[in-house]
This record gives structure tokens, sequence and C-alpha cells, in this order.
């Protein structure tokens, strides 16, 4: 007779499990909660442990660890009710830790009290060589990356200001990190978003604070200038940046002294800074948005970070990375097929890598586990990303003509072709749709 302690939160779980376990011939013990493990194993031993993955008030891995630690050495059998969760933990299977996955049958209990753990599942290796990872983080071959590789290598020796300019979803940050990594300053990157900073805490954020400042600050805090060291500051939106907060920046900039809120000293900073906006030069002067010597500060180096569409040779480099790294952390051998890759490259991605990056993510989701293939979506087009076209497409200079005609191209793709289901949606009938494709010309009926 083994004495077995049963640690899961869900109650109907364990009802049945102690059922089959007392059934088997054995003493068993439950606790709902890491806090009631700890006290089991206080003052009693246990062979076997049956243990939660997740439970109310942390993970089952910090009982592994608490064991470790301790005298007791119970064979241990960790529960998910995730296969993925289930594949990730294959990789942390030693001698006595095993895995099961709910549902559980009378026969997984019995497997896992014969004291024979599984073997640990090794990841499924890809035969294919992975996309290369410049500066360690960024990905493509293409003629625009390869200017882009050059410009943060000329730059990486100097401690000039950058600020990268690009549509949303470019990868702004990774490219700050890129610049980063080249530098090879020794630090961290520190990061900050300004459009995600509330107006009264700016100055707080960006130059730190004395202890009693102001009402909340009851200690020190330094700011992301000092944290950054020597090393790198990353202002990520810096376009959001309320213009009657820019003269403390620009004083900053200019003399690369920082003085807290609430103090009186100055303190040298040394770190170089990037900055980053989805707007363009022409739009950031037009609006106003920045002043224009702080952007004379901040751009002295600018960096045009090309968008996905103008890049489509990097898509299926891209594509392999990101599926690579999913197969990884989840034990799966997903591949992609010629078709599937033409369909992600002949794709525009107003979104850019974070949109193709999420729509891979979520077909990977949706596939079957007992395949090795993806299923890819009817359509990529997001709600975000159709509006983003339909408005880029009634730009200064087009005719009613040119609009209606890219309206119901788009209108098309977005129902895979289908006119009928293409008519309703942009209110006209379907022989008034034909007589446009007609017109057109260089639609297929």
């Amino acid at each position: 007779m083994l004495k077995i302690l049963l640690v899961d939160d869900d109650t109907e779980f364990t009802e049945v499990a102690c059922h089959i376990i007392e059934f088997l011939g054995h003493d068993i013990c439950t606790a709902n909660s890491l806090k009631e493990a700890y006290e089991w194993l206080e003052n009693n031993s246990f062979d076997h442990i049956f243990l939660d993955f997740m439970l109310p008030d942390g993970s089952g891995l910090h009982l592994i660890d608490h064991l470790k630690k301790s005298e007791h050495d119970p064979y241990i059998t960790l529960i998910t009710g995730h296969p993925l969760v289930k594949g990730l933990l294959a990789g942390l299977c030693g001698p006595k830790v095993d895995y099961i996955a709910k549902p559980l049958q009378r026969e997984d209990l019995e497997q896992a009290l014969t004291h024979q753990p599984k073997k640990a599942t090794q990841p499924k290796k890809n035969n294919k060589a992975l996309p290369k990872k410049h500066f360690d983080c960024l990905i493509g071959e293409s003629e625009a990356m390869q200017e882009m590789y050059t410009m943060i290598s000329r730059i990486a020796s100097t401690k000039a200001n950058v600020m990268l300019l690009g549509e949303s979803g470019v990868g702004k940050e990774v490219v700050a990190q890129a610049i980063h990594t080249a530098s090879n300053t020794g630090e961290e990157l520190v990061a900050t978003n300004c459009g995600a900073m509330a107006k009264d805490l700016i100055g707080s954020e960006l130059f730190g604070h004395e202890k009693g400042a102001f009402t909340g600050a009851i200690a020190k805090k330094d700011g992301v200038f000092l944290r950054a060291g020597n090393g790198t500051l990353f202002l990520d939106e810096i376009t959001e940046m309320p213009i009657d907060m820019q003269p403390n920046l620009l004083r900053v900039l200019e003399s690369n002294k920082v003085t807290p809120i609430g103090g009186t000293k100055e303190i040298d900073v040394n770190c170089r800074v990037i900055s980053a906006t989805n707007r363009s030069i022409e739009e950031i002067a037009q609006s106003k948005v920045l002043r224009e010597d702080i952007y004379f500060r901040l751009a002295v180096f600018p960096i045009s970070i090309p968008p996905l569409r103008k890049r489509k040779d990097d898509i299926p480099l891209l594509a392999a990375a990101f599926l690579a790294e999913l197969n990884d952390e989840y034990n799966r051998d997903y591949q992609w097929t010629a078709p599937q890759i033409q369909r992600l490259t002949e794709y525009d991605w107003p979104g850019n890598i974070r949109e193709m990056r999420h729509a891979i993510h979520r077909a990977f989701i949706m596939a079957d586990p007992d395949s090795n293939h993806i299923e890819l979506p009817k359509t990529f087009r997001s709600p975000f990303s159709s509006i983003s076209e339909n408005q880029h497409s009634l730009s200064a200079g087009r005719t009613i003509e040119d609009v209606e005609r890219e309206l119901i191209k788009v209108t098309l793709e977005d129902v895979e072709g289908n006119k009928s289901l293409a008519a309703k949606m942009l209110g006209i009938s379907i022989k008034t749709l034909y007589n446009r494709l007609h017109a057109y010309g260089d639609f297929e009926e």
C-alpha cells in the first residue's frame, strides 16, 4: 500500500480520483492548494504525489522546487488539463517526475503508480535550416533589410540618437533592440511608451522623483534616463507626448542632465535615445505633434523601417521562424506547404509583422494536434486592416471610379470571390455588381 497526496483544486476530479486510488488499495490525502500541500508535508511523508500544474496560489512547479530542497523524495505525477501544456511539461520529466493530462482514466492512474515514468519527450527537430537572425533578433534578407542592417552597423559605433519611423506592426522595438545589441554596451535596453503615460506622471517616469515630491511619492524613484545608464533608452510613440511636456525632454537631450521631481541637484545621464513613431516625417511636421527642436535632437539619425508588403521576399523566412518558435514551445512538428507560403506572401499585411504573427499563432492553435499540417484561415483580413486599407484608398486625387473599383475589389477579396455576398455587403444588386465588373474589365466573372 502506498501513501499518496493528491494536490488539485478541482473537487469533482479529486473525488473521482480518490475513489479510484482507494479502490487500488492505497491510502490517499488531498490538498486543494499549495498552502495545504506544504502543511501536509510538514509532518508526513508520501510515496507518490499527484500534483495539479495550475493551483489557486501558484504553480505545482513551486512544490517540486520545495521538495528538492527538503528530505522528501516521492514520485511526482504532474496533472494538466491542456494537451499543449502536457507537451511543454514533457521536457521537465526526470527519473521521478511524470505527467498525465485530463481527462484521466483508471489506467492512467494505475500506470503512474507503477513508478515507471514515461521517457521525456524531446522536442521534434525540424531538419530545415532556420532563418538567420541578424543582431540576434532581425529576420530578412531582402534588399531593404540589407540596407537597414548597414545603417544599424554604422550607427552602433556612435552615441547618436535614432528615430525609427514606420507603420504600426513593423517591429520598431525589435529594431531598437538590434541597435542596442550592436552597440555592445553591456547594459539592458530600457523601454517606455510615451503614449501610455498619464500626463501628470510623465516627468516622474522620465526623470524620476524624490520621496515626498508629490502626493503618493512614498519612496524615491529613478526615471528611465537614469535606469538606462550608459546603455539605450527606447521612447516608443514619442509623438504622443503632450507638446507642453516636450521642453523638459529637450533640456535633458541638450544638457545630458536630469533633475528628479522634487530634487535640487542635476544628475548626469549618458544613454543613447532611440525614439519611435508610426507617423511619417511629413505628418509630424504638418500636425505639429512634435516640436521642431525636439525632432532634430531625437532624429540625428532617422531610420525608416520598410512595411512587410515592400519586402515580400522575407515573408517565407518570417513564417518559418514564427512556426519554428511555436513548434519548439509546444513540442509540435507542423510544416508549411508551398501553397500556404504563397498565400502568406501574396497578402499585403496592413498590420505588418504583428498581424502576420497573430494570424500564424491563431492557425497554430486551431491546428489538428494529430496532424503535422496547419490550416490557414479563409481570409487574413481583420476589421482593423480593412478600415485602414479603405481609408488609404480615399486619398486625394482619386476619382470616384477608382474608389468604387477599389471598394469592390476589397469586398470581393474579403468574401473569397462570393459575388452574391459581396453585392449584399455593398448594398447593391447582383446585376449592378456584374455591370461594374464588366465595365472595369479586369475582374473575373
